[in-house]
């Protein structure tokens, strides 16, 4: 390749690296897989050495990937935690292990082993303890600063609070999520219409990287130690020693090292887990060669991005061939269709596969994607099956094109795609697959506010049939409830009560409860106030609820499709068999011909002393007012609470009228 082609093709290659490695790394959505990446960056050291003078500062090649995501303190790693050297064939694995060893006897050390270990695929986390005690822990970050996840890190159990001995120690390992608990995770949220994730590796280090703690908590995350950064007041000489010191002061290890002395015996223990890795527990992306001398370690040193004292094996992905039998469609809990490939069942890494999801619409047109097919399968991270590839040659002309159904499988009701979304949905509000979702949302505070009607309860209520649809719940009886819980009277009694008094919720409220698309609590409040009950809000024109302010023709669609559903007509009538209030109501004592925040908008800021900022909200589009999340020319008001941040200081530049909570108490009198 000439100078100026290798120069235009290496920055290529670092513009793509660059794009597929953040969406890897930082927004753990990858859209590559593995082994693609891997040839990306293989083809781009391999020009970089041919043409080291047009080395760009920004390669990844030059330096580790990942970044401090906003939002989480910054910690500087006392020992950089760098990335590994990644191998690819045997024969380099060879050339290393020689290349070592010849350097040791150069350095007169004798007997030179080496450590051979799972390469556990996950994200890398720092674990700092002092007196034995669990004080900190980060990512790795960009290797030399990495993000402070501590509170995240205590949510798994396998990491140890308080080790067996009081040493100041800081370890290395890797946060992952099993294989087992992955395939659940995954299974549950395809149920309920969410997006899968890639793989385990993403699934783990956006897990790790939640802001949000509680969502942290509900993943199944775990953890592997394998090394000793910095210790204090022990010698240790070797990585397998280090090893089992680690393991006796209480930290879940490697399960898979293999001490090595000779070439063959290196050879023989990544053979020795490529052969095991459908047999694991976790996933793995390879095998990791580790000088085992401490010392010698120190004397070998590192590169600006790798330690020269361990490699990293990369196993190829094994891929089969089969035929795609069928594809069918799967309703998830939020009423997302799936497409899902029926395959002749294939041997693929060690398990058999014989369907796997096909994503959505616009994955079978990008792949062109046929029922009859012949079509290569590989597993995503070891874990997921996926059909990488048609084999277009092999086709007979009898392959048939597939359509997304225009009508749910589950319930017949008419199914829709937004614009700018892939997924196709059920629009059915009494469809069996989205009953569970439509019913947690029906009964969530924003909607009916049901007390005591959580998930769980509904999931019993469920599975023992005393809810086939939403008006059950107002068919629930005392006796139906008390059988769910030991003891269960009060609760029963409470919980009657609460579902009577949903009954008389203001119309907004049921509006909500109904989850049309599109439809939040703000504009049901604007249709309520407009329509003044459910039938007339049924029975409204397109072009007359498009020019309701603030509702606009996308809303209008949805509106007029929901409300033309069989199925809606039929919930309506059900729920007002039941009693529940369908009509505007009197809105706590205030006259609703009351208008005097009419034309005004309201900003809401701070912590309010006599209000939450939703209470604040109701009672100012009660009086005709409304309320936006933004400070802009428009606003007339900005009410600011206590620790008002930047939109009192955007109102201030913009010279809105500010109110205190008091002036605005005034106001209400």
């Amino acid at each position: 390749m000439e100078k100026s082609e290798a120069k235009k093709r290496i920055e290529e290659l670092v513009q793509k690296t660059s794009y597929y490695a953040q969406k890897y790394y930082d927004d753990d959505k990858p859209e590559i897989s593995d082994f693609e990446y891997d040839m990306l960056m293989v083809e781009l050291r391999n020009l970089e050495r041919e043409y080291p003078d047009l080395i760009n500062k920004k390669s990844y090649t030059q330096h580790v990937g990942g970044s401090v995501k906003a939002g989480f303190s910054k910690v500087e790693h006392e020992v950089p935690l760098l990335s590994m050297q990644d191998i690819f064939s045997l024969e380099e694995i060879d050339e290393y292990v020689n290349k070592i060893k010849k350097q040791a006897e150069e350095n007169y050390i004798e007997n030179q082993n080496f450590v051979v270990e799972t390469k556990i695929d996950g994200l890398t986390a720092s674990l700092e303890y002092k007196d034995g005690i669990f004080v900190r822990g980060s990512t790795r970050g960009n290797g030399f600063v990495g993000e402070d996840v501590t509170e995240n890190l205590k949510t798994i159990k396998n990491i140890p609070k308080k080790l067996t001995e009081k040493v100041n120690i800081i370890v290395r390992g890797e946060v992952f999520i099993g294989t087992h608990d992955f395939e659940k995770m995954n299974q549950e949220r395809e149920e309920n219409g969410e997006e899968i994730f890639a793989n385990a590796r993403n699934a783990a280090a956006g897990s790790l990287r939640q802001l949000d703690i509680s969502i942290t908590k509900k993943r199944p995350l775990d953890i592997y130690v394998y090394n000793i950064q910095k210790i204090e007041g022990k010698e240790i000489t070797s990585h397998y020693e280090a090893l089992q010191y680690l393991e006796k002061l209480g930290f879940n290890i490697n399960p898979v090292k293999i001490l090595c002395s000779t070439v063959e015996d290196v050879n023989n223990a990544i053979d020795e887990i490529g052969k095991r890795r459908d047999t694991l527990t976790f996933g793995i992306d390879g095998a990791v060669v580790k000088v085992d001398d401490l010392n010698f370690r120190e004397i070998l040193g590192n590169t600006a991005k790798n330690p020269r004292w361990q490699v990293a094996y990369k196993y190829p992905p094994e891929q089969k061939e089969t035929k795609l039998i069928d594809i069918v469609c799967n309703v998830g809990r939020t009423g997302v269709i799936t497409p899902l490939a029926i395959l002749e069942p294939v041997q693929v890494a060690g398990s058999t596969i014989s369907k796997t999801t096909l994503h959505n619409e616009d994955f079978i047109r990008e792949k062109d994607i046929k029922i009859g097919d012949t079509v290569v399968i590989q597993k995503a991270g070891d874990v997921i099956p996926e059909i990488v590839k048609v084999k277009k040659s092999k086709r007979t002309g009898e392959e048939k094109d597939f359509e997304m159904p225009d009508k749910c499988p589950v319930c017949g009701a008419k199914t829709v795609r937004e614009e700018g979304e892939a997924a196709v949905r059920c629009t059915g509000i009494e469809c069996p697959a989205k009953l569970y979702k439509n019913l947690v949302h029906f009964v969530s505070r924003e909607a009916m506010n049901i007390e005591g009607l959580g998930e769980i309860l509904i999931d019993q209520l469920m599975s023992k049939k005393l809810i086939n649809n939403i008006a059950d719940i107002y068919n629930l009886t005392f006796e139906d409830i008390a059988s769910l819980k030991k003891s269960g009277t009060k609760f029963a009694t409470n919980l009657i009560n609460s579902i009577e008094k949903s009954k008389q919720n203001d119309l907004y409220r049921l509006i909500t409860a109904l989850g049309i698309m599109h439809i939040g609590t703000k504009a049901s409040k604007v249709l309520a106030k407009k329509f003044k009950s459910i039938d007339n809000l049924a029975k409204a024109r397109f072009d007359e609820l498009a020019e309701t302010d603030e509702i606009g023709p996308i809303m209008a669609k949805s509106i007029v499709d929901f409300f033309s559903q069989p199925q809606t007509k039929d919930l309506i009538e059900k729920l007002k068999k039941a009693g529940v209030n369908t009509k505007v109501k009197e809105a706590n004592g205030i006259d609703k011909a009351d208008e005097r925040f009419s034309s005004q908008i309201f900003v809401l800021t701070g912590s309010l002393e006599n209000f939450t900022r939703e209470e604040a909200a109701n009672i100012i589009e009660k009086f005709g007012g409304k309320v936006s999340s933004s400070v802009s020319k428009k606003t007339t008001y900005l009410l600011a609470g206590e620790d008002a941040g930047s939109k009192l200081t955007k109102a201030r530049t913009l010279g809105t009228t500010i109110l205190t909570e008091s002036e605005f108490l005034e106001m209400i009198k």
